[in-house]
């Protein structure tokens, strides 16, 4: 199997922490290529990270405007 390669470019941000492991959204570049926004749990020396989700410019501005029409108090619910 191929080594990954990755580099955070920007770290913009913690959605929460557990066990000293935090969610972060973050600019990654992966392999090389150009740098995507990326959500995911990372270890706190960055040394071990989980599965997360990796995403466009165009993407996370779906999302937000997706985010931006919800009720979130009705949704919890």
């Amino acid at each position: 199997m191929a080594e990954l390669k990755y580099e955070i470019t920007a770290q913009i941000g913690v959605l929460s922490e557990r066990s000293g492991w935090t969610k972060e959204l973050n600019m990654i570049r992966w392999n090389d290529r150009e740098p995507k926004y990326d959500i995911r749990d990372w270890s706190p020396d960055k040394a071990k990270m989980s599965k997360g989700i990796t995403m466009t410019l165009e993407e996370v501005i779906a999302l937000r405007d997706l985010l931006n029409g919800l009720n979130l108090e009705a949704v919890a619910d």
